[in-house]
């Protein structure tokens, strides 16, 4: 008898929601059907991006702020992405390592997943493993990016509320990422709040703030908020901002606009993959993907109007289907 894993993951199996993620990850056709089910069961909870350079202490803040949110009573998700490892593919460090404690809590489900390549500093399949712990009841959820610098920009497109990790002491830290990871900002947190240089850094990030309201103004302020994170300081007010950014959220009627704007490029996406999957299947399986290619080296054909014939012709094959229903 065939296992509903859907069935199962509403019912709080953790066992089935690891099974469903991995087939996420692998894109195993298998989950989809597993997905239409949870999908009413989905938006309940609330996501917090967690993200900045290597070496700023991202695990550890995130193991402590973890810790907090369950002494709330609340039930958290953790989708730690790592680097992924060039002999497997699978995800490098693991951050089920760093935070060991909390594998132990049944109020904690931590899944470390890999990039396999995938640029925006998250690995492809994680807005749907997002998903899957959403359904599996978990009321908030934290993510975790690669640590890639200034790439790293593709969290806003998941979290409620993105956080920026900055440590002091790395003299360039301001200018090095100006060009993006500062202006995904929601709460910028200095770390290892205890070094010489934090009031420094303190400052500049404040006069940042200051200055970006000036030149186009928000209606959220970004908060600076100090922490230690492996002293468990400065803990409980990261969690407050997080809070405050939350009621400004819906105060504001940001939040829904957010949601309905993933949906709509989630949505765009998926159409995106299916169509594509689609048509290189058909291309694949009838070897015209080849003699196609072949063309173009030599210069027969050009991709540009290979393109447009192709779309073309899946248009019309579309057309017809419709009017024959």
């Amino acid at each position: 008898m065939a296992i509903d894993y859907a069935k199962e993951i509403l019912e709080g199996s953790a066992r089935a929601a690891a099974r469903l993620i991995s087939w996420l990850e692998d894109e195993d056709p298998r989950a989809y059907p597993c997905m239409e089910k949870l999908h009413p069961h989905t938006g309940n909870a609330y996501i917090i991006g967690i993200t900045g350079s290597p070496g700023a202490g991202k695990s550890t803040l995130t193991d402590k702020l973890t810790h907090l949110i369950r002494k709330k009573g609340l039930s958290v998700g953790i989708i730690a992405v790592d680097p992924s490892s060039p002999f497997t593919g699978g995800a490098m460090l693991g951050d089920r390592v760093r935070m060991s404690r909390l594998s132990v809590d049944p109020g904690v489900f931590i899944r470390s997943m890999a990039t396999r390549g995938f640029l925006g500093g998250m690995a492809k399949a994680t807005g749907e493993v997002v998903k899957v712990l959403d359904a599996f009841g978990k009321d908030v959820i934290i993510i975790e990016t690669v640590g890639v610098g200034q790439d790293e920009v593709d969290i806003i497109q998941i979290a409620d509320t993105t956080c920026l990790i900055l440590v002091p002491g790395l003299g360039d830290t301001i200018q090095s990422m100006k060009a993006g990871v500062m202006e995904i900002a929601d709460i910028f947190v200095i770390n290892k709040a205890d070094r010489p240089a934090a009031d420094q850094l303190f400052a500049e990030v404040s006069l940042r703030v200051e200055q970006d309201n000036h030149i186009k103004p928000r209606s959220w302020t970004c908060p600076v908020v100090k922490t230690i994170a492996v002293e468990d300081r400065g803990v409980d007010e990261l969690w407050d901002a997080i809070g405050q950014h939350r009621n400004h959220l819906k105060a504001t009627g940001e939040f829904l606009r957010k949601r309905r704007e993933r949906t709509r490029q989630e949505t765009l996406r998926m159409i995106h993959d299916g169509l594509f999957r689609a048509v290189y299947q058909e291309l694949q399986t009838s070897g015209r993907l080849n003699a196609i290619v072949d063309d173009i080296l030599e210069r027969r054909r050009d991709p540009y109007s290979t393109r447009r014939d192709i779309l073309q012709h899946w248009l019309s094959t579309a057309k017809h289907s419709k009017e024959a229903l």
